[in-house]
C-alpha cells in the first residue's frame, strides 16, 4: 500500500507537467479562437491539484491522510465540468478521479489492518 501511494504519487507529479504544458496550449487556442472556454483554465487547475495532491501523497504514505483523495476528487470534477472541447481533459479528469478512488481504498485498507 505504501508503493502504491508511492507510485501513484510519482504518475501524478509527472502528469500534472503533461496537463499543465497542455492547458497552456489550450488556453492560448481559446483565447485566439475567442470561444469562451475555460478548458484551459481548467487543466491548468487540474494539473495544479494533481501536483500538490501527488506530493501529500508521497509525503503521507505511511498516514491515512484523505488530504490528497479530495484533491483528486476536485481536480478531475473541476476538469470534466470546464472542458468543453480540450477532449484530453476528459482523460486526465478521469485519471484524477481514479487516483483519488485507488488511494482512498488504501487508506481504508489502512484503517482495517490498524483496528486489528
Amino acid at each position: 500500500m505504501k508503493t502504491g501511494k508511492l507510485v501513484i504519487g510519482i504518475f501524478s507529479i509527472v502528469l500534472s507537467v503533461i496537463i499543465g504544458f497542455q492547458s497552456m496550449i489550450a488556453g492560448l487556442g481559446n483565447t485566439l479562437s475567442e470561444n469562451g472556454e475555460a478548458g484551459g483554465s481548467g487543466g491548468f487547475i487540474l494539473g495544479i491539484l494533481m501536483l500538490v495532491a501527488g506530493i501529500v501523497s508521497i509525503v503521507q504514505r505511511s498516514h491515512c491522510g484523505n488530504a490528497p483523495v479530495i484533491m483528486f476528487v476536485i481536480g478531475g470534477l473541476l476538469g470534466l465540468i470546464l472542458a468543453g472541447s480540450y477532449s484530453d481533459l476528459y482523460i486526465w479528469s478521469t485519471v484524477s478521479l481514479v487516483f483519488g478512488a485507488i488511494i482512498l481504498i488504501f487508506n481504508i485498507r489502512n484503517k482495517k489492518i490498524a483496528q486489528q
